[in-house]
């Protein structure tokens, strides 16, 4: 089993994104810069956080146009599995391989804090280990992690059961308190149509081992493995 960890200019979670891969669960992972179209025959693709490009424009509106891009569509496309983290979920947005779009934060400020996610459901490969209802603490890092989409996305998200996480208090109740950046829903991650892409803003990666002071964002990825493994 191979890893792919795409990095852009400005990309500043693809060191956190390759030790979770390489390290912490012995993927056999490659770095892919921006303007190759080699995926190194990756089974899984992870896109990390950041800043591409600055976040000019729109926070991953130009990482999104970069070559590698095209070859992560393809990989999509063939039901390899891709994860994108924070800036990552944005650079999926604007690829067009997940709906919506990340805005502003509610605060209209920059937030780096932990949060409180419940897992709402376990049918996908990246939430069988967690377990619908489970409840994760990360860690957010983002200015623009507000999620927002037409009424019949919503309503299609919903319907599939295409929401993955949703912000919630500490007991795992809907509580606008701590939906801190005012994303639609309180939706912290979704899946695409197929069930094979997620983008999430929290970081699983930065909560996967005891010295980080959390390891709820393993089962993330313990989620991919058992999927990858043929197994879950």
């Amino acid at each position: 089993m191979k890893a792919a960890v795409v990095e852009f200019p400005g990309s500043n979670c693809d060191h956190d994104a390759y030790e979770w891969s390489s390290r912490l669960f012995g993927l056999d992972t490659a770095r892919v810069w921006y303007t190759s179209r080699d995926l190194a025959g990756a089974d899984l693709v992870i896109i990390p956080g950041g800043f591409s490009y600055g976040d000019y424009l729109r926070c991953g509106a130009m990482a999104a146009r970069s070559p590698v891009m095209e070859s992560v569509v393809e990989h999509a496309r063939r039901g390899g599995l891709v994860i994108g983290i924070c800036n990552g979920f944005q650079i999926l947005c604007e690829a067009g391989l997940l709906p919506g779009a990340l805005l502003r934060n509610r605060t209209l400020t920059f937030l780096c804090r932990e949060v409180c996610l419940r897992c709402e459901t376990a049918d996908s490969p990246f939430t069988r280990a967690v377990g619908k209802g489970g409840l994760l603490r990360l860690p957010i890092a983002h200015g623009d992690g507000n999620y927002f989409c037409d009424p019949e996305t919503l309503d299609a998200l919903r319907a599939e059961d295409r929401v993955a996480f949703r912000y919630v208090n500490p007991r795992g109740q809907t509580d606008e308190a701590w939906n801190v950046n005012g994303s639609l829903d309180a939706i912290a991650g979704i899946l695409s149509e197929d069930r094979r892409i997620l983008g999430m803003m929290p970081h699983p990666e930065r909560a996967s081992e005891a010295l980080l002071g959390s390891r709820d964002g393993a089962g993330v990825f313990e989620s991919m493995m058992a999927t990858m493994g043929g197994t879950g």
